[in-house]
């Protein structure tokens, strides 16, 4: 509610920011911008970490090891993987578009393209699985086995028992994995801040680093903490409207028993 240069006293404007804000073209790119990247992050990185810990759920020789090798590149330095995937990337000597090259594709410009720098920010992404793989495979180890048992004696087969035991079962799990990753990818910054600066054309422009340019770069304080209370409501209604969408498709064991 104020007008702040950072470098002086702010001073009272009232609602003149939050009236900015909805006149700024890219507050609303940045948004647009913020939503696209958390739809291919939130949905592809549930369901990679799910597939990996049912992979990893499964009682071979030596598993400890995989799921220790699964979650090391989770605790890697953030500038570090930022600048690994810019030399990744790169369109003239960079891994993915030379292995793409070998299989005859022209590789694209992925950084340098507003077509694809979100969805090369958006598979970068998916480096960062471990955490909620390790909270699926929790939950995975914590399904009864007598219950698989049962379904086979039964003569369900491998999909019916993913389908009507496993999925069910893991609700609650893919629940609180999927509130918790929309609130972790409306904060990315990093990656669009090292690897793009926003850009080409805003294309990566996030929520976040318009609010950081605002405040710290532009020394508009005021205006940058009113976009942060925006982006909040918004991230708010998001949440609610997930919770409010949970009751059609997330059991819980005491209710699966009454069905």
């Amino acid at each position: 509610l104020t007008k702040w240069p950072l470098l002086a006293s702010p001073q009272w404007v009232g609602f003149a920011n939050y009236i900015k804000a909805f006149h700024d073209p890219l507050f609303y790119k940045s948004l647009i911008n913020t939503t696209y990247y958390s739809a291919g992050s939130v949905g592809g990185g549930v369901i990679i970490s799910f597939l990996a810990a049912l992979l990893l759920n499964q009682k071979l020789k030596g598993v400890t090891v995989f799921r220790g090798i699964w979650y090391l590149p989770s605790v890697t330095a953030g500038v570090a993987v930022a600048i690994l995937f810019t030399w990744l990337y790169n369109p003239e000597f960079g891994l993915f578009n030379y292995i793409l090259s070998k299989v005859g594709i022209k590789g694209p410009n992925w950084l340098w393209d507003e077509n694809w720098a979100m969805p090369a920010l958006i598979i970068m992404s998916f480096w960062y699985i471990g955490p909620n793989m390790i909270i699926f495979l929790a939950g995975l180890q914590g399904i009864p086995q007598s219950l698989y048992e049962a379904s086979e004696i039964d003569g369900a087969n491998v999909w019916q028992r993913f389908c009507y035991i496993t999925v069910p079962l893991m609700s609650p799990i893919i629940f609180l994995v999927l509130v918790i990753s929309l609130i972790n990818s409306f904060q990315v910054f990093l990656q669009p801040y090292i690897m793009t600066q926003g850009g080409p054309a805003n294309a990566t422009l996030t929520s976040l680093l318009y609010i950081y340019r605002n405040a710290f770069e532009y020394y508009q304080m005021g205006y940058g903490a009113t976009i942060a209370w925006m982006m909040l409501i918004v991230l708010l209604i998001l949440t609610l409207i997930q919770f409010r969408i949970s009751k059609y498709w997330v059991y819980y064991r005491g209710e699966l028993k009454g069905r």
